[in-house]
């Protein structure tokens, strides 16, 4: 049986890096641990972390194609966070005007759970622990 350790991180492709930078990082509050651009592919790669553990990759590229999100698409649904106070999280997302949806309840662990979208329309999750 093949043996898994944990996903490793998840790799985002921007159309805006200089936005999308600004969003995972001071919005989100994720830490840069490398930034690198790619001459040769026109390319920034950007490593960010949650509390000191690699997770995310944010990639730009010359003209990236638009991926449908809504309807639901095949591939990729969301990206999910967990959060300690689900509420503490939708008022600061919101005075920092961005747009959330409604918290609702998982129907089958109780817990809370709400969206929002990050700058290129990718669905991200913020669950309550």
């Amino acid at each position: 049986m093949l043996s898994l350790n944990k996903i490793h991180h998840i790799a985002v492709i921007c159309s805006d890096y200089t936005v999308s930078k600004h969003f995972y990082t001071e919005i989100l509050g994720l830490s840069v641990l490398q930034e690198v651009y790619r001459s040769e592919r026109q390319s920034y790669k950007l490593d960010l972390a949650i509390n000191g553990n690699y997770c995310l990759e944010l990639f730009s590229f010359p003209d990236p194609p638009q991926r449908p999100s809504r309807p639901e698409a095949a591939g990729l649904r969301h990206l999910a966070f967990e959060v300690d106070n689900i509420v503490a999280t939708q008022q600061y997302l919101s005075e920092r005007k961005i747009e959330t949806e409604t918290i609702r309840v998982d129907e089958y662990t109780g817990k809370r759970f709400f969206f929002i979208a990050d700058p290129d329309d990718l669905p991200i999750e913020f669950y309550e622990k």
